[in-house]
């Protein structure tokens, strides 16, 4: 069911959105991104004369308690968002101190076409995460459509994104206009894109991305590895790499990965120079051959040998993913290659190519580039992309497809 084709004329529409929302240290907002994201969804919905109950989570309250076992409302109640939604949505955005019960059934059914309500960070509450049906009934109670554009956590099996889709028959349910583009652009990336199609798969541990690797051994034609997780590959091959990050249980599997690229005409290329340092730190390092880094030394960061080679196939690819930073880059002094990169996605995407940035870390440093307009999709999930990518069905657009 598309969203447009929901009659919600008067009626109340349940929304779960990801308001996951970084916050300052006065708890404001200091990145709109998932709220501006979600603005088409809920502008739509106004504008069609619906009321709007939201429903998102906030931090992991439940993981990180007082010292007494309580939680900590101060910090994780979406209360502190309230200003800063009411301000991007242009209107007055009503708050729940609960996520069900009374006070949110009552103000959800007194809701005017057009009025929006938020309700409490629904990891408040230990049901959440169990998939509870009976927490789901009473969050469900308050609308009489429901609507998922919470890509980020369509990966749990949560009673807001999951279990309160079953109260929903199919003509009263549908995705939002976020969460239905994220699935357009992996699908496009994956089943039908335009060739050669590159990855650059970067961050810590192969372990994390093998599952990502075996299935674009399947769907591209060349990889480009980056980050620790190119460390474990070269050591594989016998090259030095000194204190670099390795998994040293993962070397038989980087060289099984390697050797079924080969066997599927996938091109695998890994770093040919590297950035070092003695220690992990943000001071100026030394350039060192991938394969031939001191014993005292650790590789931090991609060197221009690699990123020359790196952006020649990226230009000559029509479409680019990319999952995963190439170096430490949150220390400017190893931030060079990743934001190389970043650049060169966003060249390549302005001839023509067509462009994911597939969550994660690699989405933060594209913001951060300042290029995050000029490439084709930036993913607001990062679990939740990497498993989609990984082929795993993901419980949250399960439920709305039964």
């Amino acid at each position: 069911m598309n969203l447009e084709n929901l009659d919600v004329n008067g009626k109340r529409v349940l929304v779960r959105v990801d308001f996951n929302v970084p916050l300052n240290n006065d708890y404001s907002i200091s990145d709109d991104t998932r709220i501006l994201k979600a603005l088409p969804t809920l502008l739509y919905l106004r504008n069609q004369g619906a009321s709007i109950i939201l429903m998102s989570h906030l931090g992991r309250p439940q993981k990180k308690l007082n010292d007494d076992g309580s939680i900590n409302k101060e910090k994780f109640t979406l209360k502190n968002i309230v200003a800063g939604l009411s301000e991007r949505l242009n209107c007055p955005v009503q708050f729940s101190e609960s996520a069900f019960g009374t006070d949110a059934l009552e103000k959800s059914l007194a809701l005017k076409p057009g009025e929006v309500l938020l309700l409490e960070n629904t990891r408040f509450y230990k049901q959440e995460a169990k998939g509870d049906i009976e927490f789901a009934s009473r969050l469900a109670a308050l609308g009489d459509f429901y609507v998922n554009d919470a890509f980020g956590t369509a990966h749990r099996a949560h009673a807001s994104t999951t279990t309160v889709a079953r109260f929903f028959p199919k003509h009263r349910k549908s995705f939002g206009y976020l969460l239905h583009s994220e699935i357009e652009s992996a699908d496009r990336l994956l089943n039908s894109p335009k060739r050669p199609v590159i990855a650059i798969v970067g961050g810590a541990k192969v372990s994390d991305k093998i599952k990502l690797l075996e299935r674009l051994l399947e769907n591209v034609n060349t990889i480009l590895i980056g980050g620790g997780m190119a460390y474990t590959f070269t050591k594989a091959q016998g090259g030095k790499i000194g204190t670099s990050l390795c998994e040293d249980d993962c070397l038989e599997l980087s060289l099984s990965i390697l050797k079924k690229a080969k066997a599927n005409n996938v091109d695998i290329f890994l770093p040919q120079d590297n950035v070092c340092l003695e220690n992990f730190e943000d001071k100026p390092g030394t350039m060192f051959p991938a394969d031939q880094i001191p014993d005292n030394m650790m590789g931090l960061d991609i060197g221009p040998k690699t990123i020359e080679e790196f952006s020649e196939h990226i230009l000559n690819s029509a479409s680019i993913l990319w999952n995963g930073p190439l170096g430490v880059f949150e220390f400017e002094n190893y931030n060079t290659g990743t934001y190389a990169i970043a650049q060169v996605v966003a060249d390549a995407t302005a001839k023509g190519a067509y462009s994911l940035i597939g969550g994660g870390d690699s989405v933060s440093a594209v913001n951060k580039s300042g290029l995050a307009d000029k490439v084709s999709h930036i993913s607001t999930g990062g679990g939740a992309m990497l498993e989609y990518l990984e082929g795993k069905t993901l419980p949250g657009i399960k439920a709305m497809n039964e």
